[in-house]
């Protein structure tokens, strides 16, 4: 039986709308003529300011709805469903960050988990026939073999947020199994550009050229990562809400890892600022390497990434530039 719609959406739920990636999804989806419903709680993991300053343009938009609420209430996922009647769903919500889950795991667990789950059921009984996970890179933990398929086994994940996010993949899979409901999943690989989450690295490192401060470097500058530009990640999402088929895991990266090392170099040349570094020791969670491989991807949905890093640094760069003013 194949659970394939071969519709693509007409009206679209995205959670954690006011996050870097869901505003450049919402913005995105509004361009392309679709209805919008954005659900986020605002919640204070960074300022809730800058989550309506991402939204402030698809607010004002008549095809958009801004929703406050939060996934793990049945009550809130009634109502938007109810009255929205989306035909897809990006669930993008969810606490972020392999460090600070290490802090907070039982939150981690409970918004990352059970909401989730929550959603899940919530799209059974509406009956929305097409939904998106955001899964992450961090799945594959430290001993997968690079570049990282989606055929990797995934079942040493080296911290709570990881965990969480394999549990996430695990319900999609269960809901699948049960319902028939279409579901892809999507392990996103280190996402930058503008809007990017303060908390982040590139933000960290181009705020401190900006501030003439000093940043962190956590290692030895050998640790590697395949950044990922956000509209290559927008692009990836798009095509895949307009291809719902079964069941499917796939990646969602640039397949161009850096080491830390070159990532400081090259913010130093985007920025042609100093950057001075003080460097700390690795930090427990975090995994040395990370890398895409997009074959699956690739051959499912045509995705290839288009922008280079010096490219999309640039962008963030300006980016971060013109809210400085």
């Amino acid at each position: 039986m194949t659970t394939d719609t071969g519709i693509p959406p007409d009206s679209v739920l995205v959670t954690g709308a006011g996050g870097f990636i869901g505003s450049h999804l919402v913005d995105t989806l509004l361009d392309d003529g679709l209805r919008v419903t954005g659900l986020d709680n605002f919640c204070d993991f960074y300022a809730p300011a800058l989550k309506q300053t991402n939204l402030h343009r698809a607010a004002a938009h008549p095809h958009c709805t801004i929703v406050t609420g939060d996934v793990r209430d049945d009550t809130v996922l009634e109502t938007v469903f109810r009255e929205t009647k989306p035909t897809a769903v990006v669930h993008l919500a969810a606490m972020t960050g392999v460090r600070p889950s290490l802090d907070r795991p039982t939150e981690y667990a409970a918004v990352n988990v059970e909401g989730t789950a929550a959603l899940l059921q919530a799209c059974v009984v509406s009956g929305c026939r097409n939904l998106l996970f955001a899964s992450s890179s961090s799945v594959y933990g430290d001993g997968a073999k690079t570049p990282f398929s989606e055929n990797e086994p995934v079942n040493r994940p080296v911290s709570p947020y990881a965990a969480t996010k394999l549990a996430g993949e695990l319900l999609c899979r269960t809901w699948h199994h049960l319902y028939g409901l279409p579901i892809t999943c999507l392990r996103f690989f280190t996402v930058y550009g503008p809007r990017q989450r303060p908390d982040l690295a590139i933000s960290k490192f181009m705020r401190c050229a900006r501030d003439d401060t000093v940043a962190t470097m956590f290692g030895d500058g050998t640790s590697s990562r395949d950044y990922t530009y956000v509209d290559d990640i927008i692009t990836g999402i798009r095509a895949a809400l307009d291809h719902p088929d079964g069941f499917r895991i796939l990646n969602l990266g640039s397949d161009h890892p850096t080491t830390l090392h070159d990532l400081i170099e090259t913010v130093r040349r985007v920025t042609g600022r100093p950057l001075h570094i003080a460097p700390a020791p690795a930090q427990p969670g975090d995994v040395h390497r990370t890398w895409a491989d997009l074959t699956r991807v690739e051959a499912a949905l045509g995705y290839r990434p288009q922008t280079p890093l010096v490219k999309g640094l640039r962008q963030q760069w300006q980016w971060m530039l013109g809210e400085a003013d």
